[in-house]
Parts: structure tokens; sequence; C-alpha cells
């Protein structure tokens, strides 16, 4: 029988309530707060704590001010990130970013979502004293392949993978894949134009 954790990761329907949810969410909680109350000179100190948490981090990355994290551990960053400020990285599925990637300002990035019809949505038979969360929650994986720039406020839903070497127009909300080397922008996200590829 499957983990809660096993279920998430497979992209199945889990108990977001369940008791190691909420530990790990406690555990990001406290780390976010301890992180953007260092300094934003001190990036030694900061590289070391985004080790303590992330799954894996590259060499020269750097995440601003005001970060949160749904859990840490699901996020995983190459070398050359950039992580601008306010930017928010719910990560109850995996998220992984590439090498040599910008991401500006206020970007969401959300692998949890829950069924759209109703009756799927609620959790069947729900008792308030379960500690059980009262509808269904399932998250999908998010994926930044290298060289890609993120543009100021957009947002990133689960299941998609933005391309290698595409930009995001800022304000866009990205419910579909993106393919590589294109620029796309809009609500929702639309290729707009392709890049050269010689330019990489």
């Amino acid at each position: 029988m499957k983990t809660e954790w096993e279920k998430c990761l497979a992209g199945e329907l889990y108990d977001c309530h369940a008791p190691c949810f909420i530990e790990d969410k406690a555990r990001a909680s406290a780390w976010c707060a301890r992180y953007n109350a260092t300094p934003y000179t001190q990036r030694r100190e900061r590289q070391a704590m985004l080790r303590e948490i992330f799954a894996a981090v590259g060499s020269n990355v750097s995440v601003g001010d005001n970060f949160t994290c749904g859990f840490g551990r699901n996020i995983s960053m190459g070398n050359n990130v950039s992580v601008n400020l306010n930017c928010t990285l719910i990560d109850c599925n995996r998220i992984t970013i590439g090498n040599n990637v910008l991401i500006a300002p206020h970007v969401h990035m959300n692998t949890a979502s829950h069924p759209v019809e109703l009756a799927e949505r609620l959790t069947p038979h729900w008792n308030p004293e379960s500690g059980e969360y009262f509808c269904r929650t399932y998250a999908l994986p998010i994926t930044i392949e290298d060289g890609c720039w993120i543009g100021a406020g957009a947002i990133i839903l689960g299941g998609v993978t933005i391309g290698r070497g595409s930009v995001i127009g800022a304000g866009s909300v990205v419910v579909k894949s993106i393919p590589p080397n294109c620029v796309a922008a809009g609500n929702p996200c639309r290729v707009i134009r392709t890049i050269n590829k010689d330019s990489e």
C-alpha cells in the first residue's frame, strides 16, 4: 500500500492533511522565516540554507527575499539560477529548475490542484474529527528546462514543462507545456514566436 507521499508524487489523490505533510509544512514554514530573516548580504549562509531543505542545489544559485515554499524537499535547482523577490514555489510534487534560469519577481509555481467536479472534489464521508482534509487533492510536477526566463508575476501550474530556452511573458498563466525556444505569454499562455536556436 502506498504512503500518502508516494500517492502525491505519483499524481494520485492524497490526503494533504496527513501527519507527514503537516510536519514537513511546519519545517518548511520555520525554514522560510529563518531564511527570509537572513540578510541578503550573507550569501554563503543563504547558500548553505538552500542545501538544508532543497532536494538539489547547483552552483551560483540565488533566491531573493520573501521566498515561500510548500515543503522544499521537492525543489531541485541547477547551476546559475536566479530567483528574484517574492516568489512562491508550492512543491507538493517535484519542481525541477535547470541551468541558467532567470525567475523574475512574484512568480508562483503551484504543483497542487483539486478535481473540478464538486462531487469528485469533496472527500467522501468526510468527518471533521478525522483530521482528513474536506476535499481531495492531487499534485503534478513542474519542469523549467535550461536557459529559460520566467517573467514577473507569471503563474505556472502543475503538469507544465517550459522547454529549453523559452521565455514566459510577465503576468502569464501557464496551464499547458510550452515548447523549447519560443516566447509565450498571456492568460492562458500561448506561443507568440520562436527564438533563433543559434542564440543559445
